[in-house]
């Protein structure tokens, strides 16, 4: 199975930070970018202050902290723990919309359908605004923006959205693993408050039960064409 010829599809290894480092190519085509990230690192939103995070606790624990250019909360990003894959549209093609939380519909409902291609039933795409909760601010999956993905009410994809005049950039994460208290543990909180926050996003989101090849050749496969 492969993308619909309309799309360009690269596979590139690297960091998350030289990944979030990259511009939208102008004039834009429609991209799609696999990436496989080949080191651990805790993946700030574009808005969270930087003493959100214990520096000593990512350094011990060799976790390189980076900084995208999309909003939301914190992101642990590590070896096999995540399939990202980011899209590219240009301000002229058919799936742009100038509704910056309509625009994710389309890509939520390709994850979705990708997800039911490689065996996962039940996926169901968000449709309605951000939900919040205590945690939503600070942990990415901790909440449920537009277009994010749910399988039995937890999240499972997580996506964000940067844009400029000429295209519209869409990052996906899909889970393949969820531990909380590791994440936690590189953020700067008192110990009972890392407690009560692994307990409370223990279930708020879901590993997926899938391979990870097998997810992005379904992921290209249900991309529009």
């Amino acid at each position: 199975m492969t993308a619909p010829r309309s799309w360009a599809v690269a596979h590139p290894e690297g960091t998350a930070a030289e990944f979030h480092g990259r511009s939208l190519p102008e004039p834009a085509t429609r991209q799609v970018w696999v990436h496989r990230v080949l080191a651990p690192a805790l993946v700030l939103g574009s808005t969270q202050p930087d003493d959100v995070v214990d520096r000593a606790a990512a350094a011990r624990a060799g976790v390189e902290v980076v900084r995208r250019r999309s909003g939301g909360g914190a992101v642990l990003v590590e070896p096999g723990g995540v399939v990202w894959v980011d899209v590219v549209v240009p301000a002229d093609d058919p799936l742009w919309d100038h509704d910056v939380g309509r625009a994710f519909t389309w890509v939520g409902e390709t994850w979705a359908a990708a997800l039911a291609a490689a065996g996962v039933p039940g996926a169901g795409v968000h449709r309605g605004g951000l939900v919040s909760t205590p945690w939503s601010t600070l942990v990415c999956f901790g909440g449920l923006g537009p277009g994010e993905v749910t399988v039995g009410g937890a999240k499972v994809v997580g996506l964000a959205q940067r844009r400029t005049r000429a295209a519209a950039w869409f990052q996906g994460a899909a889970l393949l693993r969820w531990a909380p208290g590791e994440l936690l543990a590189l953020l700067d909180l008192a110990p009972e408050a890392r407690a009560r926050g692994a307990a409370d996003l223990a279930g708020r989101a879901a590993p997926l039960d899938v391979g990870a090849d097998a997810l992005v050749e379904a992921f290209l496969s249900s991309l529009p064409s």
